[in-house]
């Protein structure tokens, strides 16, 4: 429920799409701990494919709430952003909100928040 409302701050096409913060502006988020945590890098999770789910930082041990979607391969990240999942359904969401028209900063211009997120520990079977 922490995400539910939460808008995306942040869209840069051929890229990502970010989320996460509360405030929305990018400067805010308190992980789950209630403080930053460590990166964890392993050689299997990369950034090598779009729909990559990666925590989003400002340097070595900052993470928090703040997480983004590539929407490219985007392997200059890997080792510097803990990558954490895939999508798995709602692809065309993301593409249709890294359509969006945003401002100097990468705002966009019309607020896009999440609804709601299902996290699964397992790829989704045919049936879901």
């Amino acid at each position: 429920e922490y995400y539910n409302g939460v808008i995306f701050h942040r869209v840069i096409k051929s890229f990502m799409i970010q989320t996460g913060d509360p405030l929305g502006d990018g400067t805010g988020g308190t992980s789950i701990w209630g403080r930053e945590f460590e990166d964890e890098f392993h050689r299997s999770l990369r950034h090598d494919r779009p729909f990559t789910v990666s925590m989003a930082n400002a340097g070595p041990g900052t993470n928090g709430s703040q997480f983004f979607i590539t929407t490219v391969p985007t392997p200059w990240l890997d080792n510097k952003h803990t990558v954490f999942g895939r999508v798995v359904k709602g692809m065309d969401v993301i593409q249709n909100i890294e359509r969006c028209k945003t401002d100097k900063e990468d705002k966009p211009q019309e607020e896009m928040s999440i609804v709601n997120i299902r996290i699964l520990m397992e790829p989704p079977s045919a049936k879901d």
